[in-house]
């Protein structure tokens, strides 16, 4: 069954334009279009959407604005933001509000459609170009960012409270084994990519530079995820910029 979708968009020719591009895949269908964020809101509750693709530059209620009350329907749609908005706080807001993914409208038709497939599955996805700011503002959080990254907020882990397990006879004296280091799972090559990946780079820029194919950077991107056990790339970009092992 393909994925239903509610585009957002001011603009009458985008939106219309990237209608009429996401109709030639089947694995997606859009099921309304909207142009503010009462519109949206009026759609999503009658459509019932599996996605929304959000522009943040709406009339009146910003897009960012208006994700609470589009998260707050049941059932719950997933919301990819699609915007022109390169600005980190955009960014920050947007994910802490509770949207699945923030892509740049200069998105590749094919990059746009597996960042449905994978907000559609629980997944993250934000374009390469704004991973280096989402980085920054992670280390930001953590006290550990230069000066003027934006921060995304921390939930505080709850507190557990148990009962106190049992007193074990201590285990003899032995060498520790040393644990593996997480990124020693991966090849040379996985390495080299996962390293622009924390650099920013889009696929095709790491095919550029690597020089390899766009399919196989791909391939080995889905590799190092699995083998990290990682959901997305941002979070292999957090976990290689946080490590001096890359």
């Amino acid at each position: 069954m393909p994925i239903r979708l509610l585009v957002v968009d001011d603009h009458t020719l985008f939106r219309r334009g990237l209608t009429a591009l996401l109709a030639r895949n089947e694995r997606v269908t859009v099921v309304a279009e909207a142009a503010d964020a009462g519109e949206a809101l009026r759609h999503a509750a009658q459509h019932q959407p599996d996605v929304v693709l959000l522009d943040n530059h709406l009339p009146g209620v910003h897009g960012i604005d208006a994700l609470p009350q589009l998260l707050a329907l049941q059932p719950t749609p997933k919301v990819l933001m699609l915007t022109v908005s390169e600005d980190a706080d955009d960014l920050a807001r947007a994910l802490s509000r509770g949207a699945s993914g923030y892509l740049l409208k200069t998105v590749e038709g094919q990059d746009l459609i597996d960042a449905i497939e994978a907000v559609h599955r629980g997944e993250s996805a934000v374009s390469p170009e704004m991973t280096s700011k989402l980085v920054a503002a992670y280390r930001h959080a953590l006290g550990g960012a230069p000066a003027g990254a934006s921060p995304l907020p921390v939930e505080p882990e709850p507190e557990l409270h148990t009962a106190p397990a049992p007193a074990t006879p201590a285990a003899p004296a032995g060498p520790a084994a040393a644990t593996p280091h997480p990124l020693s799972r991966l090849s040379p090559r996985e390495r080299d990519i996962l390293r622009e990946i924390a650099r920013g780079a889009s696929n095709k820029e790491i095919a550029r530079t690597l020089d390899i194919a766009e399919t196989t950077v791909k391939i080995h991107v889905q590799h190092i995820l699995r083998k990290l056990n990682l959901s997305s790339r941002v979070q292999a970009a957090v976990m290689a910029s946080g490590d001096n092992a890359i």
